[in-house]
């Protein structure tokens, strides 16, 4: 039995809240960029953005052009998510990748190889927009998600 998207106009889990600091991340994206911010008092980069640095509390962070480069962390098939628009998408590979730059991140991975995927396989960001695939309404963002690397 094949899950069957939600109805038109049913509320979404998966889009994110654009706000104006945020912007740049979710414009980037839309360019196939990923972004991320780095502290300019202790020289660390984190992710998600956040207006201080995490670590040292400092409120001098930029955005910066990561490199799309990350290692498997880990990972989970989801293969029953009731919050719509997810059991459409069913399954998919949930993860989180330590980016080239440092910081963890979550997000999908795409196109796992038939082997599966395997801690620290190499990866590349990709962008697809939110509800690929789907029927979707108003402005919808891109977002990063990652495949094996080619070798």
């Amino acid at each position: 039995m094949s899950p069957t998207p939600p109805p038109a106009g049913a509320p979404r889990f998966d889009l994110p809240e654009i706000d104006a600091f945020t912007r740049p991340y979710w414009d980037a994206a839309a360019e196939g960029r990923l972004l991320i911010r780095r502290c300019g008092g202790c020289g660390r980069a984190h992710h998600y953005p956040r207006e201080f640095c995490p670590y040292c509390w400092s409120e001098n962070v930029a955005w910066e052009a990561a490199s799309g480069a990350a290692s498997l962390y880990t990972w989970s098939v989801v293969h029953r998510n009731d919050l719509p628009p997810f059991g459409a998408r069913l399954p998919y590979t949930a993860a989180v990748v330590d980016l080239a730059e440092g910081p963890r991140m979550m997000t999908e991975l795409i196109e796992v190889p038939e082997s599966g995927p395997r801690v620290g396989m190499r990866l590349r960001a990709a962008f697809r927009a939110a509800g690929a695939g789907e029927a979707a309404e108003g402005d919808v963002p891109v977002v990063p998600v990652f495949r094996p690397a080619l070798a």
